[in-house]
């Protein structure tokens, strides 16, 4: 979301390439990737997403490193920019990196509460930057149920107008190159089977719900069909003792429906 502020700004356009300096020296093969593919997970940087791990690329990022956007953004590609879908965290905390260079120095540290939280009545979101200065979108955002819930309902109004008119539709149209189009661009459009999408509660659950799946079982759902935000803050290091789908069924099933 704050960066389709910026894209409703001018400052950033989705075909933008050469992003970063260290990736536009000559025959960087980085210099193809472009904002799309950053917002849709298809940069084909190299990044291992194992938590469990502690010498994997997520761990050494967030504990291990200062500037977690700049130890993201220096892996080398392992696939043509544009052709492979792979979920990093990383490429979130890059996409931090390229939004402080389009708002600049000065603005950067209150841009996402005058862009976004303020606008929305987000007060109690806290942003946390790495100790280079750069907000660690993968993972540091604190804010409360009710503040999830503002964010939620600001996409299932389509964006009104803080975002561009489009941003929701293509933040939820399938990324092509994302298996059985279970990804948009930095949502998710289908639940993995260890939140329970591939229970028989997830046929009940809208065609048009998409989901903010984060760390150990917290989910923010939308339903704009339902009118219907969802936000889900507990704790499951278990993952797969939390079923999500049903979760969703249960709570669609205690609400009216238009019929009704």
């Amino acid at each position: 979301a704050l960066i389709g502020t910026l894209v409703k700004d001018g400052r950033l356009r989705l075909e933008d390439k050469r992003l970063l300096p260290q990736w536009s020296e000559p025959q960087d093969p980085r210099a193809e990737i472009a904002l799309e593919d950053l917002l849709r997970m298809r940069s084909g940087l190299r990044f291992s997403e194992v938590y469990s791990d502690p010498l994997s690329d997520v761990t050494r990022m967030l504990f291990d490193h200062h500037d977690a956007a700049g130890f993201a953004a220096s892996r080398p590609l392992e696939a043509p920019a544009g052709t492979v879908w792979k979920y990093s965290s990383g490429t979130t905390n890059i996409l931090s990196l390229i939004a402080r260079r389009a708002v600049g120095e000065k603005d950067y540290p209150s841009w996402p509460r005058r862009a976004l939280f303020d606008p929305l009545g987000m007060t109690n979101a806290v942003f946390e930057p790495d100790a280079a200065g750069t907000f660690v979108g993968s993972s540091f955002l604190f804010a409360t149920a009710r503040d999830w819930a503002r964010f939620g309902w600001l996409y299932a109004q389509g964006g009104r107008n803080i975002l561009p008119s489009n941003w929701a539709a293509f933040g939820t149209t399938p990324t092509p190159q994302a298996p059985d189009g279970k990804y948009g661009a930095h949502w998710w459009l289908k639940l993995s089977p260890e939140l329970g999408g591939s229970k028989p509660e997830a046929s009940r659950i809208p065609p048009d719900a998409f989901h903010a799946l984060g760390h150990e079982g917290q989910c923010l759902t939308i339903i704009p069909s339902r009118k219907l935000v969802v936000v889900r803050l507990g704790l499951s290091i278990d993952i797969k003792a939390w079923n999500h789908a049903a979760f969703l069924a249960d709570v669609l099933e205690a609400l009216p429906t238009k019929a009704d």
